[in-house]
């Protein structure tokens, strides 16, 4: 994983248009190297700490996708609802969800208009980083 590389923030409608790279193993959006994705949204499958075999999965309104966490992570009381930011490595799998392999979690259930908030930072980010991108 190259730290180097910045994190997207994203939606998952945006991932489906990324296309993995042959020589840096990583993904390009609009001209954009990137490893890790930045993405919130509610846990809609969220297992108890001793369910190991169970996923956790991310909707943020625009798609559905899988978490991978460490055992540190998977430790931790994650419940079905919360709103929650992970950053992770980004990675695609044919024929089932796309994930993330997780490297920082946090729970953004207490913060009032944090979805909408959110929405604004990633349109922001996309006219001020991505959008000239396309436009060449």
């Amino acid at each position: 994983m190259d730290y180097s590389l910045a994190a997207l923030k994203l939606q998952c409608v945006q991932l489906s248009s990324a296309r993995q790279t042959t020589t840096q193993n990583g993904f390009t959006l609009g001209g954009i190297l990137f490893q890790r994705a930045w993405l919130q949204g509610i846990l809609v499958s969220a297992p108890s700490p001793s369910d190991s075999g169970g996923k956790f999965l991310l909707d943020d309104g625009t798609g559905i996708i899988e978490l991978l966490l460490s055992a540190d992570f998977r430790s931790r009381n994650w419940e079905t609802g919360m709103y929650i930011m992970v950053v992770g490595g980004y990675f695609v799998r044919a024929g089932d969800l796309p994930v993330i392999k997780v490297h920082k979690i946090v729970d953004l259930s207490a913060f009032p208009d944090r979805e909408s908030m959110w929405y604004l930072e990633v349109i922001e980010a996309f006219k001020l980083f991505y959008s000239p991108l396309f436009e060449e």
